[in-house]
């Protein structure tokens, strides 16, 4: 006799846009005081249909102690942390997503009375199971049959807007080393206002007639406090000295200009001795 054994295999994904087949869209939600709604879509793309659940956590991105951005995730959030978790909802939370059908799913927020201007946070979970996946060479003696039932969490970030929202970031700090024939750069930068800022930082190496040599850009999201770590290349730069220029700008290709909070441009600046 033949049987099977079926494993759920878990994975996380923050940054997608795809989940187990499901293509997701968009991959930020903003959502303000008037409306207090917004849509996901989904769709499948694949012959299997796909079972998918939808929830919330209260999580934002940090640095770890080498500049590494990752996302922190605060189970029990307390009354200051502006976490918008416990009042989104979607609707419907729970579906099965047939093959190459589509499903809006409406999110509706529901503050509490007497909620402060500013900008609250959450993250939409969006976990999608799909069919078995047979495991190679896994089968026994007595015919046992192993599978995987795999399951995909994407992460997508929701903002809510309350009132007046304004933000702005700082920059301090600024430090380079020289690693090898590379350039090791970390700042220190803080959020200012009452909503996270979110635009590109933008490295620059520049020599004494005003010429940038090397260039690096990284969109990012501050939500509080964080120190990134940036390697840039030196291979076709001489030994000598040089400015580096740290410059924020709330610059985004991928948000809409509607939701983008313009700041004016704030740049540091260091002077490296190459060697």
């Amino acid at each position: 006799m033949q049987r099977s054994l079926c494993l759920l295999a878990l994975v996380l994904v923050p940054v997608t846009a795809v989940a187990q087949g499901v293509v997701i869209a968009p991959h930020a939600i903003h959502i303000d005081a008037r409306t207090r709604s917004g849509t996901l879509e989904l769709y499948n793309p694949a012959n299997d249909p796909v079972e998918i659940e939808i929830s919330t956590l209260f999580g934002y991105p940090v640095t770890d102690s080498t500049g590494v951005i990752t996302l922190l995730i605060e189970p029990d959030p307390d009354s200051t942390a502006h976490s918008a978790a416990d009042w989104i909802t979607a609707f419907p939370r729970r579906m099965i997503l047939e093959p190459r059908a589509r499903q809006t799913v409406r999110l509706l927020a529901r503050p509490p009375a007497g909620l402060e201007d500013g900008e609250y946070w959450t993250r939409l979970v969006v976990a999608a199971r799909g069919g078995v996946v047979p495991v190679s060479g896994a089968e026994g003696a007595e015919g046992l049959n192993v599978g995987l039932t795999l399951q995909v969490r994407t992460i997508i970030a929701l903002t809510y807007r309350n009132g007046r929202v304004h933000t702005g970031i700082s920059s301090n700090n600024l430090r380079a080393n020289q690693e090898a024939d590379t350039l090791a750069i970390r700042v220190d930068l803080a959020r200012q206002g009452n909503a996270a800022f979110i635009g590109t930082l933008r490295w620059s190496l520049v020599d004494d007639t005003g010429a940038t040599l090397v260039q690096s850009e990284l969109p990012i999201a501050v939500y509080h406090q964080m120190s990134p770590r940036r390697v840039l290349p030196l291979d076709d730069v001489a030994p000598g000295r040089y400015r580096l220029i740290v410059e924020l700008t709330s610059e985004r290709s991928d948000i809409p200009p509607d939701v983008v909070l313009p700041i004016v441009p704030v740049a540091d600046t260091v002077v490296v001795q190459l060697r």
